[in-house]
């Protein structure tokens, strides 16, 4: 148990510091950052694990884990109309991501929005 909390204090942690952020399409840094590259920012940051630089390279990871499995880290997909967007589960239904119309910010995955959008979830890491 405590390595899952040290793991929602460190998302939390990152979060933070890139929360309101603005999207930016094709960003990587602070001045503008897209979905994939937040969710690559924020996994190299608090896991030191390097992904893929695209949401489609993403969403082949790790095993899936259904809705109600998720645990902090788990990585979220949503179809988006012809895109697809993604972010890191961080916890009591909210997940951390680069929202194209407010930045970096959290969100639920029980919004209306989301809700109707979800796709899958995929599990990068060990059983915690």
């Amino acid at each position: 148990m405590k390595t899952r909390q040290a793991s929602v204090r460190n998302l939390h942690q990152v979060y933070q510091r890139w929360r309101g952020v603005p999207y930016r399409f094709g960003g990587v840094d602070a001045e503008g950052i897209d979905c994939s590259a937040f969710t690559r920012t924020l996994y190299q940051e608090v896991y030191g694990m390097e992904l893929p630089r695209s949401t489609y390279e993403q969403v082949t990871l790790g095993r899936p884990v259904s809705k109600k499995e998720l645990q902090p880290g788990d990585l979220v997909f949503f179809r988006t109309g012809r895109t697809r967007h993604n972010g890191v589960y961080v916890g009591d239904g909210k997940f951390a991501h680069a929202s194209s119309s407010v930045g970096v910010t959290i969100s639920r995955l029980d919004n209306v929005y989301w809700r109707s959008r979800y796709w899958q979830a995929r599990r990068l890491l060990d059983e915690q």
